[in-house]
Order: structure tokens, then sequence, then C-alpha cells
């Protein structure tokens, strides 16, 4: 009888630890399939106009070695970068988000998403970079790192850097009905972030899964998802967002924000299918309020995603816009340390201008008026024509308040990309883009260092950043 038992415990033994080791473990390596048959389908573009097209097709582990394969270098390049931003402002050395991707996210990411980041891995590797995949789940979490990092710091009572924050990241808007001039949709979005990834976000996938929708996005080299973020899908729906600035808080047993946020990009078919798939297992991390639009249904809609205070409104006549300033006052209250009664700060001051913009072109909004949006250098609280923090076409390194009106760590900051989209190009996965500041103002980085010597650590991977015209990109 004890011999039983104790053979019944060792095979309970056995299993805990398969299980355990599932959670773990990445999934098994495509390496043994010919690269051949796993690049079938995929393609990459020369540069034009400083964006880089990228065709994905096939099953998750496919798309992943595409991915991986065709943009290695670049891969590489950018994980120096995370490397270095990710270490001095969040105080952690690589190896902690290492481990913490391995052991806390991992066990909340779907098979379908493992299976692709392993797939990145075994691609850049096939071309001689020595990354593996939880490198690359670093990579895609990056932009909820200072959610997690100041959550984790606060649970071990550890006192984190001031630059561990959410900054202000993003001008958008999306307008129909009345506001426009066909009285359809038209959606703009660009990008605001450090100068060192952002002059690397200039990729655009073009991906046709197995499963799920055929979509367009902006990306970074490595991510899954579009992470600032601006995408199409074949069902007609149009996603992007604006971070809700100095949020905090941070749902370790949830799903990461990257994994929602391709799923609701590869998924939904509806307004209602971006809104469940965000909120099911929602983690708080990279806390958003993302603007959407159903260009079959002409309906356009504001889902503003705290932890705790989550609320959709949605309208077929009108518009919303985004510039990182919470809606809610009650999730500005509880989840955020931002004062929606100070006009002076970043997120106020563009607001406001949006409103105006709005406004003084109702009827008369469309692909040129919104590309013209996100080059305006209108501060609405001068009333002059000053770019900085303030502006649309944001230019934290020009403004006359200093550097630290935006995020420390960040410094060197702005909008480095734009994109614009309307109903009728929706329908064919095209929009317009504009890599660098849509304005045309190049940011020169060895004069930019000389003038603010405290930047220095940011030499090994700060580089110019050309500002491009627009130029169309379509899915092919």
């Amino acid at each position: 009888m004890r011999r039983i038992l104790s053979f019944a415990l060792l095979l309970i033994a056995i299993c805990s630890a398969a299980v355990a080791f599932s959670h773990s473990s990445p999934p098994a390596s495509s390496s043994s399939v010919p690269p051949e048959a796993l690049l079938a389908g995929s393609s990459r573009k020369p540069p034009v106009n400083g964006w880089t097209v990228v065709h994905l097709s096939g099953t998750p582990g496919q798309i992943g070695y595409q991915h991986g394969y065709l943009l290695a270098p670049e891969i590489a390049d950018l994980q120096k970068v995370f490397l270095l931003e990710l270490t001095h402002d969040n105080g952690k050395d690589w190896n902690f988000f290492r481990e913490e991707a391995k052991n806390v996210m991992w066990p909340h990411i779907e098979r379908e998403y493992r299976d692709e980041m392993q797939g990145i891995a075994d691609g850049v590797n096939a071309r001689g970079v020595k990354l593996d995949v939880w490198d690359i789940v670093v990579m895609n979490a990056a932009e909820e790192w200072s959610y997690y990092v100041g959550q984790y710091d606060k649970d071990h009572k550890i006192a984190s850097p001031s630059t561990v924050t959410a900054p202000d990241h993003c001008s958008a808007f999306v307008a129909t009905g009345k506001y426009t001039r066909d009285g359809k949709v038209v959606i703009a979005h660009n990008n605001w972030t450090g100068y060192m990834d952002g002059s690397r976000w200039t990729v655009v996938f073009d991906t046709k899964p197995t499963d799920g929708y055929r979509f367009v996005m902006d990306g970074l080299p490595g991510v899954i998802h579009s992470g600032d973020d601006f995408g199409i899908n074949a069902a007609g729906i149009v996603i992007t967002e604006t971070t809700i600035t100095g949020f905090s808080g941070y749902d370790f047993n949830g799903i990461p924000e990257f994994v929602r946020a391709r799923k609701a990009m590869q998924y939904s078919a509806s307004i209602d299918d971006v809104a469940k798939i965000f909120k099911d297992g929602n983690n708080g991390g990279y806390a958003n309020d993302w603007l959407i639009a159903d260009t079959k249904k002409n309906e356009i809609a504001s889902l503003e995603l705290g932890l705790k205070n989550v609320t959709l409104e949605r309208k077929k006549d009108g518009y919303f816009v985004g510039s990182n300033f919470p809606i809610n006052a009650k999730l500005a209250a509880e989840e955020t340390n931002f004062d929606l009664k100070n006009p002076g700060l970043s997120g106020n001051a563009r607001h406001k201008r949006w409103e105006q913009l709005m406004q003084e072109n109702k009827g008369k909004i469309d692909v040129a008026a919104a590309q013209k949006f996100l080059a305006d250098h209108i501060d609405s609280v001068t009333g002059k024509s000053e770019p900085s923090e303030r502006t649309l076409c944001g230019h934290v390194e020009l403004s006359p308040r200093g550097m630290g009106t935006w995020q420390p760590a960040f410094g060197t900051a702005g909008s480095v990309q734009n994109k614009v989209t309307d109903a009728t190009m929706a329908s064919k996965l095209t929009f317009t883009a504009a890599a660098g500041h849509a304005c045309g103002h190049d940011f020169v980085a060895a004069q930019h260092l000389a003038a603010h010597p405290e930047l220095a650590w940011q030499k090994p991977q700060l580089r110019d950043m050309k500002a491009y015209p627009w130029t169309e990109i379509a899915a092919e």
C-alpha cells in the first residue's frame, strides 16, 4: 500500500513539474523546418521615405520566423536601445526584465502569440543574432514596463526612480458625420516617444494570418503589436490610442497589454469586439484612451481603459480627441496624478488645441486637413506658433520651459512619426504616413547632445531623425 501511495505521489509531482515547466518554457523551436518553407509568402520592400514595409503570412510560427529573419539587423539594433532605455529608466538590469517576462507574463500569453515570438527568436538566430524568446518578450512589453516596475517597487517597498512614470504619449483624433468633408470616418495619430526608439519606429507590417483578419499596422522590429498604436484590419476596423498621463496600477495576473492590443487588431470585426478583447484580462499596463473606428458602420468610439475605471463612448456623428488627458474624472482622481485644472500641462494644452481645430474645421476634415493638424505648432496657452511639449507636433527638446516638462528620462523626445487614413483608404488597407516630425523639422543628434551634456548616456543609441514627406502605404 505504501509503495502504491509513493508511486501516486511521484506521478503527482511529475505532473505538477510538467505543468510548471509548460508555463515558463518556450514552445518548440521551428528551426527543424526548412527556412524556404517558413519564408514562403513573405517579403521585405526597400525603404521608401523612411518606411520599410514587411509582408508576413501563415501560421503564428511562420509569421514570427519571417518577422525575425527579415528584420534581424533591426531587431538586434532595437534590443540595444531597449537595453539602454529600460535599465536607465527603471533602475533594473536586463536580467530582471527577462525573469519577469518568463515567470510573470509568459503564463498569461496564449499559445498563438507564444509561437509567434518563439518564431521571431528562431528567425533572428537563423541570421546570426543571439537573442532568445525571453529577450523578445521583454521587447514586446517595452511600453508597459514602467507600469509593471512602478507596482513592483511599491509592493516591495522600493523607492522608484523619478523616471518610472507613465509619460505623455501621442496626439490623435477620430471624426465622422458632420465634422468630416464626406461624412465618413477620418482618423489620425502621431507617436510621441524618446527619439532613440522613435527613430526606429518606421516599420509597416502587412500581415495575413491563418486565423483572424489581415491587417496593416505601423510598428517596431521584433514587436508583434503596433506599440504606439495605429492599424487597420480587413473587417474595416481602425484602432489607435493616446496614453493616460501619470497613470499607476498593474495587475500581475492579467494579460499583457501587448497581447490584447495585437489580438484586438487581428480578431475584431466591431467596436464591441475591440472593447471586449481589451477588457478581458486587463492588467492596467500601458493604460490608454483607445480611439476606434468601424468604417463599415461609420461609427467611432473612445474606450478609456484604466485598471479600475473603464468607459466606452460611441458616436455616429462627432469626434473624439486624444492627447494624454484623462477623460473620466473618477479615473483621473483614483488612478493618476494628473491635474485636470492645470492648463499648462502638455495633455491639457493639446486637448484645448484639438477642440479648437475640430470646431474651426467642422465639415472640412479630410486626410489633407488631418496631416496639417499633426504638424500644428500652436501653443493653446500662449496662442503663439511655438513648438514644444504643448503642441500637437511635439518637440520636447525645443520647449522654452526646459525638457523636464515632459519626462526626465526622455529629454530627447516628441512626435516621431505620423499616420492618417479615412474610410475609403481603410477599405483598401491603405494609409498615409510621415516618418519624423510632420512639420518637416529634422532632429540632429550631435547638436542636441552638445547642448545637453546631461544626456550623454543616450549617445550610444541616439541618432538623427530626418523628417520625410507624407507617403501612401498600402497592403499588396
